[in-house]
């Protein structure tokens, strides 16, 4: 727990960075990708800061945001199809749920649309849902369309909201950074918990 919650910690500063560099929409598109199917840290903590400086552009990054982020699904959903012993078995493991796959698995015979959108739309780990959609060979256009409409709802809506009322957000995240970040790292190890709670 120690060890991930340093990496996290660690990792939320480097994305963070991003935000005032001059190509940080590309590298938003590219963290909004990656984090459906591997990494750690959730494409909000680079969106929000980059609609902070341009509050007008919020409904461009919610879109670059939402459209990476349903792609990157897409790249986990055959990483679980084609990939499941060379890459995918090794993703579920670092997040400590390959005992748990079975019981994912019955979440998706019970609704699988369901299970997609709750885990696009909360702190739940998305990419988890996403490589064993295609393991399970779970319907794409189900997770598309589950995907678009969750990643699309919370992205949106945290943009329009940021954008705003941009500046006392500014205010709030430069006086309780470090809160923050503690808050953001244990919000993001709490998505983990609710998974293996549910499962």
């Amino acid at each position: 727990m120690k060890y991930r919650f340093t990496l996290l910690h660690s990792l939320y500063h480097w994305t963070l960075k991003w935000a005032a560099h001059p190509h940080a929409s590309r590298m938003l598109f590219f963290i909004s990708f990656i984090e459906s199917s591997v990494f750690l840290i959730p494409p909000d903590v680079l969106m929000i800061p980059m609609i902070i400086a341009e509050p007008k552009k919020w409904f461009r990054f919610a879109l670059i945001t939402t459209v990476a982020s349903v792609l990157g699904g897409i790249a986990g959903y055959y990483i679980g199809y084609w990939l499941w012993e060379t890459a995918g078995r090794a993703v579920i493991a670092f997040y400590g749920l390959s005992d748990a796959m079975a019981l994912v698995q019955m979440k998706y015979e019970a609704n699988a649309f369901a299970a997609i959108f709750t885990a696009a739309l909360t702190p739940i780990p998305y990419k988890v849902f996403t490589i064993s959609a295609g393991l399970f060979h779970i319907s794409l256009v189900t997770l598309i369309f589950a995907s678009i409409t969750g990643r699309g709802l919370r992205f949106f809506a945290v943009a329009w909201l940021v954008g705003k009322f941009g500046e006392p957000v500014k205010e709030f995240i430069e006086t309780y950074f470090d809160m923050l970040t503690i808050a953001a790292a244990m919000l993001l190890i709490g998505g983990f918990i609710v998974v293996r709670w549910l499962v």
